[in-house]
């Protein structure tokens, strides 16, 4: 898979615009100075879940003993799982009771920034096993490098997003941002079953004949 395809899918189960209304309910009650600490702080957490993803991913694979085949499949469902809640407008990795617990720590600033902004809002599982999956397709020491930097972007996009957020929503309206939440799941539908479609290859090779 090259760079821009990689990056791109990153982007999609990032999709930091998706999770704008989430960022202002939870930050509503904070003062402008802690809204930005709210933003720096998602935006390393991005950066540093991503990054350790990519560097040290397989081997915690290894030390669970599963193979690389069948954490593509299982990968490969849980992008298609967030591709549907997506497409449903519903930011990728949400889960309702995390989302109502946080609900009450509105105003807790760096916790919520962490939970559930960062986890699992914007990289939860779909996220860690995407760039597991890229690590296991690094040739060598640039490619590893170059996953992580992948965090850089990753939460340079969180800050733009949750730093515009009121501006953002202004601009695209409710309508506008579902839109571009059910584009961004097309995209990582279709990535999500070449991802399984490779891990099936390998777990059941009678089926290339």
């Amino acid at each position: 898979m090259d760079p821009i395809k990689q990056l791109v899918t990153l982007l999609a189960v990032l999709n930091p615009v998706g999770v704008i209304p989430f960022f202002i309910h939870f930050t509503r009650d904070l003062s402008p100075a802690q809204r930005r600490r709210t933003v720096w702080v998602c935006s390393l957490t991005v950066f540093g879940v991503i990054a350790a993803s990519a560097l040290a991913g397989l081997r915690i694979l290894e030390f669970f003993g599963i193979s690389l085949a069948s954490f593509q499949v299982g990968g490969g469902v849980l992008l298609l799982i967030n591709a549907v809640q997506m497409l449903n407008a519903e930011p990728a990795d949400s889960n309702p009771r995390e989302v109502a617990a946080a609900s009450e720590k509105v105003g807790a600033g760096d916790s919520v920034a962490v939970s559930p902004l960062t986890i699992p809002l914007l990289t939860g599982p779909a996220t860690l096993s995407t760039m597991v999956i890229y690590s296991q397709q690094a040739s060598g020491p640039g490619d590893l490098a170059l996953l992580a930097a992948y965090g850089v972007v990753g939460g340079a996009a969180t800050f733009g997003a949750f730093a515009g957020a009121e501006r953002i929503t202004r601009l695209l309206g409710e309508t506008g941002i579902n839109v571009l939440t059910r584009v961004m799941g097309l995209v990582l539908a279709a990535v999500g079953v070449e991802i399984m479609a490779s891990g099936l290859l390998v777990l059941l090779p009678g089926l290339g004949r």
